[in-house]
């Protein structure tokens, strides 16, 4: 799905959107249409209800904004031991294969599916992440011809550059809000 169609952008905002949209179908369907008619042009806002349902469950089993900034300070204090395992145990718990890997800028290899993943995490507590780090991950990537890489920021700042750098070579990079959904599991 693209990420700037319809669905996705519902799929991002507030539930109730969708339904206020499906409403709207409905309503105009009334004003427009002969009243034979008036439920097939009604029904035209179904795919727009389900997607608001989908939004509605993601959206009620999100955590907290207080809980995500709880555990973003947990693990801010952790030492990358700890913090290590706990990626590990998320991932492992999304049915990934997680092996640690401490040679150069690989910290962790994940695989699924005959995909392998690699991840940099040990710079999570730096403020500001440059472009040199990717570069690092990316090498790896292709020296163990991987198909994905993650680069964990923590909460630091992710310069221009490096954001560019990331998305045009196939890295993610895991900060903020995300990396404590991911270590909430």
């Amino acid at each position: 799905m693209s990420e700037n169609s319809l669905f996705a952008l519902l799929l991002r905002s507030p539930w109730w959107i969708s339904f206020v949209l499906v409403a709207c179908v409905a309503l105009i369907s009334k004003a427009l249409l002969p009243s034979e008619y008036f439920i097939y042009g009604a029904l035209g806002g179904f795919p727009i209800f389900v997607v608001g349902c989908i939004a509605a469950w993601r959206q009620l089993r999100a955590p907290s904004a207080a809980k995500v900034q709880t555990m973003l300070d947990q693990a801010q204090a952790m030492p990358w031991v700890k913090f290590s395992q706990a990626l590990t145990h998320a991932w492992a718990g999304q049915g990934y294969g997680v092996n640690v890997a401490s040679k150069g800028a690989v910290d962790l290899r994940l695989t699924q599916n005959g995909q392998t993943t690699l991840v940099s995490a040990k710079r999570w507590k730096a403020a500001t992440h440059g472009v040199e780090p990717l570069r690092e991950l990316y090498s790896a990537m292709q020296a163990e011809n991987a198909q994905g890489g993650i680069y964990v920021a923590g909460q630091g700042t992710v310069s221009e550059t490096a954001a560019l750098f990331a998305r045009d070579h196939g890295i993610t990079i895991l900060q903020g809000p995300a990396l404590a959904v991911l270590l909430l599991g």
